[in-house]
């Protein structure tokens, strides 16, 4: 203790002198000497980086640094993790969602043709699948349907019944959105729904082709399976629907609004599907 003291009054010796000598204040001269706190580069970037996982809850560390590119924000994806880490912004995935294909049926089958795929534009093959979203009472159904190319949801169907009208209602919607041309493949899995009579139907005289992911082989159809993830994640999981209406709306606004429009999606160059295919547009145009 008596060491501390001796050392104060030194330094304040020495500064009563300095003072003297720069005839400035002492005041002044303590203001100046007093150790200034390093000032943290990290707390621009932090606010924008919460900014962003408040407004896109599941997006990792890749889809907020390419989303920070988008918007003049040039940074390592490194940092962006660490920063990630360090505010506790890191997503945590949930389990997987019940199943909802039932291939115990007599229609026919048909093969998985997706392998001979050679995928260049868009309209090329379209990829459908059916998941279950759950409200406060009961289950409801979302049978969806992608371009596999863009990413870009073409058509979709929430109902209370888990039958052949509820895929047929999201492929109805996709031909209405969508101008097909011969060679058009449309893939699924070899549910009721899509073995039936009335959508094969639909398909063949719409010119579309039937590609079926063989049993037991969830991955064949991953395209589908990722988007039904995202939906889950990105915003069923959020938010607990009271009715049928309220989760229409909330799942009509994530699809056509964010979904398409502004989510950035990695397959695709992190682009939101629909400027994906507005690029491509521009492009085969030019």
């Amino acid at each position: 203790m008596h060491e501390v003291v001796t050392r104060s009054v030194a330094e304040a010796s020495k500064a009563v002198r300095v003072s003297d000598a720069l005839s400035v204040s002492r005041a002044t001269l303590y203001r100046l000497l007093a150790p200034v706190a390093p000032c943290d580069e990290d707390v621009e970037l932090r606010d924008q980086i919460q900014r962003l996982a408040l407004e896109w809850p599941a997006y990792g560390y890749r889809r907020i640094t390419h989303q920070l590119h988008r918007e003049g924000v040039r940074v390592n994806h490194k940092r962006v993790l660490r920063l990630m880490r360090e505010d506790n912004l890191l997503v945590l995935r949930q389990k997987s969602f019940v199943r909802t294909t039932d291939s115990r049926h007599t229609w026919g089958r048909y093969p998985n043709i997706v392998p001979e795929l050679t995928l260049s534009g868009i309209n090329q093959l379209w990829v459908a699948d059916i998941t279950y979203i759950r409200l406060t009472r009961e289950f409801v159904y979302l049978a969806v349907i992608l371009d596999a190319f863009s990413r870009l949801c073409v058509g979709w169907a929430l109902e209370h019944y888990l039958e052949t009208e509820l895929a047929l209602s999201a492929l109805r919607m996709a031909l209405r959105e969508r101008e097909t041309a011969p060679g058009l493949v449309h893939h699924s899995d070899q549910g009721v729904q899509y073995a039936s009579l009335d959508y094969t139907t639909l398909l063949k005289e719409q010119g579309i082709r039937i590609s079926m992911s063989r049993r037991g082989r969830a991955y064949d159809n991953a395209k589908a399976e990722s988007f039904i993830k995202t939906l889950k994640y990105e915003e069923v999981y959020l938010f607990e629907y009271e009715t049928m209406t309220e989760a229409r709306v909330r799942i009509k606004q994530f699809i056509e609004e964010v979904y398409n429009q502004k989510r950035l999606h990695s397959a695709i160059g992190y682009l939101p599907p629909a400027e994906f295919e507005q690029q491509l547009r521009q492009s085969t145009s030019a």
